[in-house]
């Protein structure tokens, strides 16, 4: 699929955020939002995060199946689409249970970017 620069940063972010909030105690309580959270971060701590989840969502997200998407709406994928991609871009890794796991975390946090994309331009 082809996503723009701003497409992938927009889908990357939002897998961050969702990270982040799995990770940060105050967050998970609902003590603070996840925005301030995020925003508190300083930019190196954001890039790692960013970083690491780049290597392992970016080859999903660019791997994933043409699909035709009208303007004004987001690009929408079975999940059977989802994880297809994902077991293809992880090739032979692992045994049989670590692979099983490591498929479907993958293709949760890719879902998780894919419903962060934006609307497709109306141009």
């Amino acid at each position: 699929m082809r996503f723009t620069e701003h497409e992938l940063t927009t889908a990357l972010t939002t897998a961050a955020k969702s990270v982040l909030a799995a990770q940060r105690k105050d967050v998970r309580k609902g003590r603070t939002p996840v925005d301030e959270a995020w925003a508190s971060m300083d930019r190196y701590a954001r890039y790692q995060l960013l970083e690491g989840l780049g290597s392992q969502l970016l080859p999903v997200l660019v791997a994933l199946p043409d699909v035709e998407v009208p303007p004004g709406e987001r690009p929408t994928f079975t999940d059977a689409q989802v994880v297809a991609t994902v077991e293809e871009q992880l090739g032979d890794e692992g045994g049989r249970l670590r692979r099983k796991v490591t498929v479907a975390a993958r293709a949760a946090l890719a879902r998780r970017a894919l419903d962060g994309l934006p609307p497709r331009g109306l141009t």
